[in-house]
C-alpha cells in the first residue's frame, strides 16, 4: 500500500488534537485536509476526492451521525473511522452498523491510528481486487470469449446462453478435451446464479468409498476417519451450479440417490438423521453415450432423463478445424514471452492431423513447441506429434483436407493473428501483397 497516495479528510472540532492528528498522519505520508466543523467538513467532501474519512462523532454544529449519514448519502464507499470519547462507545458501535468502518476511543495512541487506517485501507483494497477478480473472471466465461468461427460450434453457443438463463439440467457430451468444463462455467457465468458458487466434480477421479460423502457430506463419526462433521459439493454449491464431469462413471446405487436429489431438491449426508434442503443447477457432462449406457443396463433410464432437459453435443475438434488456426495462434500467445509466427508449413500440419485429444492436446502440442521453438517462427520440426492417425468412422482418410483447405487456413491464421493486416499477414506468409489479394479472393476470404 502507497501511503503517500492515500488522501485522508479528518473533521474534529477539537483543534489541538486535530492539530496533533494532522501532525501524526502527515509522519506517516498521509495527504491531510482539516476541517473544524461539520458543515467545513462536508463542504470540503464535496470538493476533493478522499480515500478515508476521519470523523469525531461529536461536534456542536452538526452531530457526527448526521455528517456520516450525508457522507454515506454521497458515496457509499468511502472508508468513515469515527473518533469518540469513551463514554460514547455505545454511539459510535451504533454508527457502525449505519455506515462507518470503524472507530478509536480517545485518548489513542499514534499506532492505534496508523493500525486502524491501514486496516480499514486494505480491506478496502482487498474488496476492490475481488471485484476487479470477479469482473474478470466474468469476461473470461462471456459466450463471446470462446474461440471459434465453425458455424456447429457458433450455433451451440447461441443454444448454450439461452439454456444459461434457465434453471434447466443441461447435458454436455463430447470427447474429452472438446471444452465441456469450459462451456459449463460460461453457462453459470451467463445465469442468475453467477454470484453463487461453481464447483466441479470429477466423477471418475474420487473412489468409489467416498463419493457420497465428497457429494452429500457426512457427519462426525458416520465411518472411521470422519472426526467432524463436512458439507458435500452438493450444500457447498447451494444457490449455484455443480457440474457432475463424467457423470456415467456413477455406480447405479449413487445413480439413484442423485436422482433422488434431483427430484426431491434434498440431500441427506452420510451417517445424517435428517434432509437438508439445497438449490443447486446441476450440469453433467459425458464422453460416454449415456443412451447406450442406458441400453446397456449401467446407467439409469430415468435419472437420464432427468439430466438431459438440455442436450449440448460439442463437436470434436477435427470437426471444427477452421478453428484450428485461431487457437494455435492463441496459445502461442498464452505460453509465448514473445512474438511467435506460425508459417504455412507448421500450421499445415497443425491442420492435417485429427487431434484425438482434441482442444486440450492442441494446446498442449503448443505449449511444448513453444519451449523448443528458437527464433520466432514455430517451424514444423517444432511439432511433436504422432505419425500415426485414425480418421473418423464415418470419413475417409484420402482427401480429408484438400490443399485449398489448407492455404486457406494458413491465410486466414495470418490474417487473424495480424488483426486482418494485409501488409502484415503477406509478411508472415513471404508473399507480395497482391499475390495475398487475389488469393482471397479466389478462396472467398472476406473479413464478416
Amino acid at each position: 500500500m502507497k501511503a503517500q497516495q492515500q488522501r485522508i479528510l479528518l473533521i474534529d472540532d477539537d483543534l489541538s488534537l486535530s492539530t496533533v492528528i494532522e501532525h501524526q498522519l502527515k509522519g506517516m505520508g498521509f495527504s491531510v485536509t482539516s476541517a473544524n466543523s461539520g458543515a467545513e467538513g462536508l463542504k470540503a467532501f464535496q470538493s476533493k476526492s478522499f480515500d478515508l474519512v476521519l470523523l469525531d462523532l461529536q461536534m456542536p454544529d452538526m452531530s457526527g451521525m448526521e455528517v456520516l449519514r450525508q457522507i454515506r448519502s454521497a458515496d457509499a464507499e468511502i472508508i468513515v473511522i469515527l473518533i469518540t470519547a469513551y463514554g460514547t462507545v455505545e454511539s459510535a458501535v451504533e454508527a457502525c452498523r449505519k455506515g462507518a468502518n470503524d472507530y478509536l476511543t480517545k485518548p489513542f495512541a499514534k499506532e492505534q491510528l496508523r493500525f486502524a487506517m491501514e486496516k480499514s485501507l486494505r480491506i478496502r483494497e482487498l474488496e476492490k481486487d475481488n471485484l476487479r477478480l470477479h469482473q474478470e473472471l466474468s469476461d473470461k466465461y462471456r459466450f463471446g470469449n470462446i474461440i471459434t468461427q465453425n458455424k456447429e460450434m457458433m450455433d451451440l453457443l447461441q443454444l448454450a446462453g439461452k439454456a444459461a438463463q434457465s434453471n434447466a439440467g443441461v447435458l454436455l457430451m463430447g470427447e474429452s478435451g472438446t471444452g465441456k468444463e469450459l462451456l459449463a462455467r460460461a453457462i453459470h457465468h451467463n445465469s442468475s446464479r453467477k454470484e453463487k458458487p461453481f464447483i466441479a466434480v470429477n466423477c471418475p477421479s474420487i473412489p468409489d468409498s467416498l463419493i457420497e460423502s465428497e457429494l452429500f457430506g457426512h457427519e462426525k463419526g458416520a465411518f472411521t476417519g470422519a472426526i467432524k462433521e463436512k458439507p458435500g459439493k452438493f450444500e457447498l454449491a447451494h444457490e449455484g451450479t455443480i457440474l457432475l464431469d463424467e457423470v456415467g462413471d456413477l455406480k447405479l446405487d449413487l445413480q439413484a440417490k442423485l436422482l433422488r436429489v434431483l427430484q426431491e431438491h434434498e440431500i441427506e449426508r452420510v451417517g445424517g438423521l435428517r434432509p437438508i434442503f439445497v438449490d443447486v443447477r446441476v450440469i453433467a457432462a459425458s464422453n460416454k453415450n449415456l443412451r447406450e449406457l442406458v441400453r446397456q443396463g449401467s446407467f439409469r433410464e430415468d435419472l437420464y432423463y432427468r439430466l438431459n432437459v438440455i442436450p449440448l453435443l460439442i463437436p470434436p475438434l477435427r470437426r471444427r478445424k477452421d478453428d484450428i488456426p485461431m487457437l494455435a495462434a492463441h496459445f502461442v500467445q498464452k505460453y509465448a514471452e514473445r512474438d511467435i509466427l506460425i508459417p504455412p508449413q507448421a500450421m499445415r500440419k497443425l491442420m492435417e492431423y485429427d487431434w484425438p485429444g482434441n482442444i486440450r492436446e492442441l494446446e498442449n502440442v503448443i505449449q511444448r513447441a513453444v519451449v523448443f521453438c528458437s527464433g520466432n517462427r514455430l517451424n514444423s520440426d517444432c511439432l511433436h506429434l504422432p505419425a500415426a492417425q485414425s480418421a473418423e468412422p464415418d470419413q475417409p482418410k484420402d482427401g480429408r483436407t484438400s490443399l485449398a483447405d489448407i492455404e486457406r487456413q494458413a491465410i486466414l491464421s495470418a490474417l487473424i493473428a495480424n488483426h486482418w493486416n494485409q501488409s502484415k499477414a503477406a509478411k508472415q506468409l513471404d508473399i507480395p501483397r497482391h499475390v495475398l489479394i487475389y488469393r482471397m479472393k479466389k478462396l472467398a476470404i472476406f473479413k464478416e
